[in-house]
């Protein structure tokens, strides 16, 4: 049985613009993550099974890079989307990664682990909603699992373009009625200055954990605890 979700603190709002000096910090991460390697050597190690590790907003596989290199080192058969930069268009690029993990679960013929960094775990969250045969389970980054872009530092730039950011909320709500069935972890920090902490709570998903972690949002995916806790759920059957 999943532990029971951290209860909100108050309702997500957008992060106010002075939230993104908080992300001048997330230098540290990968500090910490040299000093832990040693520990981060004894992770439970992989067998060849598939990952495919998704990055964020305007991110590409180079921003994913250390943390596919490290699961690989542990073992796993671990890939980037080869996609270039995520441009954010989510109804178009679910099919696009439904596609990769169908390639990737036939070559390996089992289901694939999916590691999403903030938008990109919104694809995997999406992908395992729409296509759970393919997903063994989802482990997100700094996700906003409510709200789309809305509780997120660029809702401003998405409503000078017009976007109905109150439309996007309501489309979230009305596709989590249909929950996700493969395990997630959601991994989230207070310290994010990107995307409020209270929207990744997923109040939703029947098997979803959520853990803390004290990382700017740009840090997460060099952060040492982040990588523990991946490569813990990865090795979970």
């Amino acid at each position: 049985m999943s532990p029971p979700p951290p209860p909100r603190d108050a309702a997500p709002t957008t992060p106010p613009p002075y939230s993104v000096l908080l992300e001048g910090l997330a230098w540290l991460d990968p500090l910490q993550l040299m000093l832990r390697v040693p520990e981060l050597a004894r992770a439970p190690r992989g067998h060849g099974e598939p990952v495919l590790v998704l990055p964020g907003f305007a991110a590409s596989d180079a921003s994913t890079l250390a943390l596919r290199s490290y699961l690989r080192w542990l073992g796993y058969d671990a890939r980037g989307w080869g996609l270039g930069a995520n441009g954010g268009d989510l109804p178009a690029l679910v099919p696009r990664v439904i596609s990769l993990l169908e390639a990737q679960a036939a070559a390996a013929r089992g289901r694939v682990r999916c590691v999403g960094w903030s938008l990109g775990g919104n694809l995997a969250r999406e992908s395992a909603r729409e296509r759970p045969d393919l997903v063994e389970r989802v482990v997100t980054l700094g996700t906003p699992a409510v709200g789309g872009p809305k509780y997120t530092s660029v809702a401003r730039s998405y409503r000078r373009r017009g976007l109905d950011l109150d439309a996007v909320e309501t489309r979230v709500a009305e596709r989590e009625r249909v929950p996700i069935r493969v395990p997630i972890t959601a991994i989230y920090s207070r310290r994010d200055g990107i995307v409020a902490w209270q929207a990744c709570i997923d109040h939703s998903s029947p098997h979803v954990e959520h853990v803390e972690v004290s990382a700017a949002h740009l840090g997460l995916g060099f952060h040492p605890e982040v990588y523990r806790v991946v490569a813990d759920r990865l090795a979970r059957r």
